[in-house]
């Protein structure tokens, strides 16, 4: 699972940061390409010659080569890498992490990094048990960050209790574990549906909705991350997809969408409805500009689009899976619980408008999963990359 990976490894000013070298051995030798980067303080435990030898590669601690004035730029640092492992993550380091405090390399490129995170403290034992601690370590939980909890055992100041960093064995099986996750989806096909539908009134106008299709693009780059062949049918969006297994449709209209769907459906493992697709299309539609200086208003004939995810669970067979989506503005969990027995869905992950900073053009988002037996697993609000991650972890879960 290593083998290949490009793999950051910081390092803060710990005793522990003497197991670093053994971790970064360990990376090494399991096929990564480790880049170490360093803490000032952390060079006072160990020196970069040391890493760099292991590594194959100059360490970093400094914005700026000495003499040189060459740029260390954190955000190439931040693309190139597939993890982040920092071991020893000192009190100081996890609260600057926390609250976004960028005066050193390390935290800067934690700030830039793309890929997963992951934390493994070092400290004495009542450092560990502060509350500001345990708050930093929450908070970095909450952003999706992976903590590799330390142990019970004796520490630098001789004293016995949990603040021992976690063995570099059991770290990098952590981060095997991870990655091996990540390709839970390997022979699956996934359709998902995202965006808006658009449902025109004449050549210029349309009756559309806010949607911004975030959400469901990062279902569809999540479970692509996670190996699946994803077809995702989009309805008019701004958004580009980044991984090349994902197939893009793009439509226009509720029954373009049906269509599309309908079609890529009967080969899909899974579909996920995220669409927030229009009730009703215009079945007056004018073939020229409605003119307002010369027309009468005009009378908009509304006629019902097809529900796309009861047409999709009508066709369900037993071997597919089908995940709703309910965006509500009372009565959440029963309008979301009566979707799942008349859509044949096998669960509906709800969100509500009355909740702040979540739905239509955030970047966030607060959803309960609803199982069909009426179970409800709710989630904190969250990045819409994180939301994607509970949800597709769902699907897999149900897939096993």
């Amino acid at each position: 699972m290593m083998k290949g990976k490009h793999i950051i490894l910081g390092i803060c000013g710990g005793i522990a940061a003497y197991k670093s070298v053994y971790l970064l051995r360990l990376l090494v030798k399991a096929g990564a390409e480790v880049q170490v980067v360093i803490t000032p303080a952390g060079k006072e435990f160990i020196t970069p010659v040391t890493l760099s030898s292991l590594s194959g590669k100059p360490v970093i601690s400094e914005f700026f080569t000495a003499n040189t004035g060459s740029w260390n730029s954190h955000v190439d640092l931040g693309l190139w890498a597939d993890a982040m492992i920092i071991a020893p993550a000192t009190a100081s380091t996890i609260g600057k992490m926390a609250n976004g405090i960028a005066d050193n390399m390390l935290v800067t490129t934690y700030l830039s990094a793309k890929c997963p995170i992951f934390l493994a403290p070092a400290m004495d034992l009542d450092m560990m048990a502060h509350p500001s601690t345990k708050r930093n370590l929450e908070l970095l939980a909450s952003y999706g960050n992976h903590i590799i909890e330390p142990a019970v055992g004796e520490l630098a100041s001789h004293l016995v209790g949990k603040g021992r960093m976690e063995e570099p064995e059991n770290i990098v099986k952590a981060v095997e574990a991870y990655f091996s996750s990540q390709c839970d989806l390997k022979g699956r096909s996934v359709m998902i549906t995202a965006g808006p539908t658009y449902e025109r009134i004449d050549p210029v106008r349309f009756i559309g909705n806010y949607s911004s299709g975030k959400m469901g693009y990062a279902i569809a780059e999540e479970c692509a991350r996670r190996g699946a062949e994803v077809t995702l049918v989009s309805g008019p969006v701004s958004l580009k997809c980044s991984n090349p297994r994902i197939r893009r449709i793009d439509v226009e209209s509720a029954r373009e969408m049906l269509e599309a769907a309908d079609e890529a459906f009967a080969t899909s493992d899974v579909a996920i409805m995220c669409a927030a697709v229009a009730d009703y299309y215009v079945e007056n539609r004018a073939t020229t500009k409605i003119k307002r200086e010369k027309d009468e208003i005009p009378q908009i004939v509304l006629k019902r689009n097809p529900d796309i995810a009861a047409t999709l669970g009508a066709k369900k067979r037993p071997w597919q899976l089908l995940v709703g989506f309910a965006l509500e503005t009372d009565n959440e969990a029963v309008n979301a619980k009566s979707k799942i027995e008349r859509k044949n869905l096998d669960f509906i992950v709800l969100n509500s408008l009355r909740d702040k900073d979540a739905c239509f053009g955030t970047d966030t988002n607060k959803v309960t999963i609803i199982a069909a037996d009426g179970a409800e697993k709710p989630f904190a609000l969250k990045p819409k990359s994180e939301v994607a991650r509970d949800i597709v972890d769902e699907v897999v879960s149900r897939l096993r």
